[in-house]
């Protein structure tokens, strides 16, 4: 069996969200854009939101993970998966190393109908998965005192390693709750 080295956790895609989420500088959304043309995931069903990141367009999808009956697994109330759009638009699951160190989640139940989740690689940020009044469910996460209802994640990376990545910055795109009004954070890394 093969052994995860011990400070794999501090290092694998780690700096992907440390840096995505403690600065508070915001960027310009035109300043180094990704020279990748993303598709937009259609037809997911119960897709939350999803994350794409360079170098490649296969894509993360969160998703609200449903039992046979309907209702909310709320062991596991969200589903993470890849869409392999780079090699054919097939479905696959995460790797242990993505599910551990990277792209999974942790998840706690907060009441009826509402759920904390945190990112594996970075703890600190909170996003928030809960049921409206309308019967549906949405993620929300507040970044610079605004609530955004997420739609898609978007890390830009240019360079660095596998396990080291030289993350340029991230972006969180969605619904300003307050207002309704599409929004992009985008926060450097710098």
């Amino acid at each position: 069996m093969q052994r995860t080295p011990p400070n794999l956790s501090k290092n694998l895609f780690i700096a992907i969200f440390i840096f995505l989420f403690s600065s508070g500088q915001m960027w310009a959304q035109s300043k180094d854009p990704s020279p990748i043309n993303f598709p937009t995931p259609k037809n997911v069903d119960h897709m939350l939101f999803y994350l794409q990141r360079d170098p490649n367009t296969n894509t993360l999808i969160y998703a609200l993970n449903l039992k046979e009956n309907g209702s909310i697994n709320t062991d596991a109330p969200i589903q993470v998966y890849w869409i392999r759009y780079g090699e054919k638009g097939q479905k696959k699951d995460l790797g242990y190393i993505q599910r551990k160190f990277a792209y999974g989640i942790d998840t706690k139940a907060l009441g009826a109908d509402k759920y904390e989740f945190r990112f594996v690689s970075h703890k600190k940020l909170p996003f928030y998965l809960q049921r409206y009044s309308d019967k549906s469910y949405h993620v929300s996460v507040t970044i610079n005192n605004r609530i955004i209802r997420v739609t898609r994640l978007f890390i830009r990376i240019q360079g660095g390693s596998f396990w080291l990545p030289n993350v340029k910055y991230g972006e969180i795109e969605g619904i300003e709750e307050s207002t309704g009004k599409a929004i992009v954070e985008r926060i450097s890394v710098k």
